[in-house]
């Protein structure tokens, strides 16, 4: 839509305005500056200009974008463009004044303006433009802060840089947070310390809060809440040591989600998990909004808890349209409905189908016709398919292979697997089936790279990671549950090491890597590993989770060792010892070169597999996947 489709009759009531406000700086400089017959003689010259110099000033406002800017957000930018105007405006007028005085139109006087009245005017000119929307945006505050105080808004700290606490101030300003108060800042940053944001002091450090809650008591003015923004995560600010402490005096403590990827403000409780992490990647969002906006995107798996969050981060980044594939119904539901929900995003559909359905999924590809296919569905707990050995060839291989396929065949740009970090050097049935896929993409990438000789073509990637937090069958919320129920909490082995990261950095990550495999400058690159840090060992991760629950391991909840269950292994690795690594300059994203057999290889195992499971020919199964990755060691039985 054009920006005149858009004109709407507040945008007409402040061009309105910004007229009136010229018409009064150019007459109000005028009367102060001339007087007697000084005045009378330019008056009838000033009566014909003005008609045609306020309508140039409308223009002037109109494209310097005062008319779209909201008055109860006025801010420094639309100051910068009140001032740009006048400057403008005043430029014409020195224009104005020369050409009176080269053409000599009243011989009395050289000009017809002057320096004096044209500075008057200039000032005149940003007071006028200035004052009612200055005026408008202070009322909008102290009714916000009325309103905020009438409505019982709990009294609160918040905790971070100054920075993410002006995020906070706004948003209560605006609107967007309700009925939060804040009374104070406690920052990690020593610079910070004595100094006022938005007239709310830095009344100390994060260390402080124990002393500063007390203090505020005393005064009667007790603080009911802790909002802990994204820089009072880091390290440095001792975040598990603001939540205990806050905790242990009885107060409720939130966060304020990340600030980046254009989320607005809005406060969330504070989860465990939130504290059990090394800082996350920067994201470069306007690669993935480049990548995705626009285009027409699948994604399988859709209603799980990795599948969802893409599904989500596909909506934001600007998709046109977006199909949710899912085999259960409370999931695509759960998912659908909540995408509906936003208030601007792509066109959403969800499709009930399973992706061992080879002919259901190549035709729903062929009728959307995708840009762009997240392929998320998989069996992925271990332990159950260490017992369905067959289950797991036939959705994590099979269904991969008809995904991989299906969009080939429908002219998809890119698919992504989302593979496991279990994949490699395997020991497991879903690290084994999950290889064996991977392997499959990589063939046909390497293939169809191979007939397009230079020219663009389909690439299949796919992308390795570790445990997220809070995905369905993440041992962090299982711990939480059994922390709730008294204990005890088990874990498999004391010397269990795992990787974690979150749903949102690993799939914002995931995207990353999609943006890298579709421009041409690596397209010997099909598989991606996401940097996830320092492994933690699982002990430490339970008697961790113990102590931010305000109890203590041993004590409260005891920890007990279950032995470790077939498929595990103690130690996840990221790459396999014979697939040499690449760095490709992406923060958070490595990659390995592709070490595949060729399809006709594989298109034999497949036939292979595809008899042994309609016969449930468990040691043909097995043999053939050995055939397939020889560094497969499962200890199942």
């Amino acid at each position: 839509m054009t920006r005149l489709s858009q004109f709407t009759l507040r945008n007409f009531l402040i061009l309105l305005h910004d007229a009136l406000a010229t018409t009064f700086a150019l007459l109000a400089s005028f009367y102060l500056r001339f007087e007697g017959s000084l005045l009378t003689d330019r008056l009838p010259h000033l009566l014909l200009i003005l008609p045609w110099f306020v309508l140039f000033s409308v223009f002037v406002s109109y494209f310097s974008n005062l008319t779209t800017a909201k008055w109860r957000f006025t801010s420094l930018p639309d100051a910068v463009n009140i001032l740009r105007v006048a400057a403008v405006l005043t430029l014409a007028l020195v224009v104005l004044d020369y050409v009176y005085f080269f053409t000599g139109t009243n011989s009395q006087s050289p000009v017809f303006l002057g320096r004096v009245t044209i500075i008057l005017f200039f000032f005149l000119e940003v007071f006028a433009l200035s004052a009612l929307r200055l005026g408008y945006r202070y009322f909008r505050y102290s009714r916000t802060r009325l309103h905020a105080r009438s409505d019982n808004a709990a009294s609160a700290l918040l905790v971070g840089r100054t920075a993410d606490a002006e995020v906070v101030l706004r948003g209560i300003e605006n609107g967007a947070i309700k009925r939060l108060w804040p009374v104070g800042v406690l920052s990690p940053s020593d610079a910070d310390r004595g100094q006022m944001i938005r007239n709310i002091p830095v009344v100390g450090g994060v260390d402080d809060i124990e002393a500063v809650i007390r203090d505020f008591e005393t005064r009667q003015r007790p603080i009911k809440r802790v909002v802990m923004t994204p820089s009072a995560f880091e390290p440095e600010a001792h975040p598990e040591s603001v939540l205990m402490r806050a905790r242990r005096l009885g107060v409720m403590v939130s966060r304020l989600p990340s600030l980046e990827g254009g989320d607005a403000p809005r406060l969330t409780n504070v989860a465990v998990e939130d504290l059990l992490l090394r800082p996350s990647q920067k994201i470069d969002y306007a690669r993935l909004e480049t990548l995705v906006r626009g285009k027409s995107v699948i994604v399988t798996g859709g209603g799980g808890s990795i599948g969802a969050e893409i599904c989500e981060r596909v909506a934001t980044f600007g998709a046109a349209r977006l199909l949710v594939v899912e085999n259960s119904e409370p999931a695509l539901y759960a998912v659908t409905e909540a995408l509906s929900a936003r208030d601007s995003g792509p066109e959403i559909e969800g499709r009930i189908a399973d992706i061992r359905d080879r002919e259901r999924i190549t035709r729903l590809m062929s009728e959307f016709k995708p840009d762009i296919v997240f392929h998320a569905a998989a069996l992925k707990h271990v332990p159950i398919l260490e017992r369905d050995w067959s289950e797991g060839v036939k959705t994590n291989i099979f269904g991969s292979v008809n995904v991989a396929d299906a969009a080939h065949a429908a002219g998809a740009s890119a698919m992504v697997m989302i593979s496991t970090d279990k994949a490699i050097e395997p020991v497991s049935m879903l690290g084994l089936t999950k290889r064996f896929a991977e392997m499959y993409c990589q063939a046909l990438d390497h293939d169809l790279m191979t007939e397009a000789k230079g020219k663009p073509h389909m690439r299949l990637i796919s992308v390795r990671f570790g445990n997220v937090l809070a995905s369905n069958g993440s041992v962090v919320p299982k711990f939480k549950a059994q922390i709730e129920a008294g204990g005890p909490i088990t874990v498999t082995h004391p010397d269990m090491v795992r990787y974690f990261m979150t749903i949102r950095e690993a799939c914002d990550l995931v995207i990353t890597a999609a943006t890298h495999a579709v421009t041409p400058a690596r397209p010997d690159v099909s598989v991606y590993v996401l940097n996830m840090g320092q492994p933690v060992k699982i002990v430490d991760l339970a008697e961790r989770m113990i102590r931010l629950s305000g109890l203590q391991p041993g004590v409260d909840v005891e920890i007990v060792f279950s032995g470790i269950r077939p498929g595990e292994r103690l130690n996840e690795i990221l790459f396999a010892s014979q697939e040499p690594t690449l760095e490709i300059g992406v923060a958070g994203v490595m990659a390995a070169k592709p070490n595949q057999p060729p399809m006709s290889t594989l298109r034999k195992w497949l036939a292979a597999l595809e008899d042994a499971i309609e016969r449930d020919d468990r040691v043909t199964i097995r043999a053939v996947l050995q055939d397939a990755v020889p560094e497969f060691g499962s200890n199942a039985a």
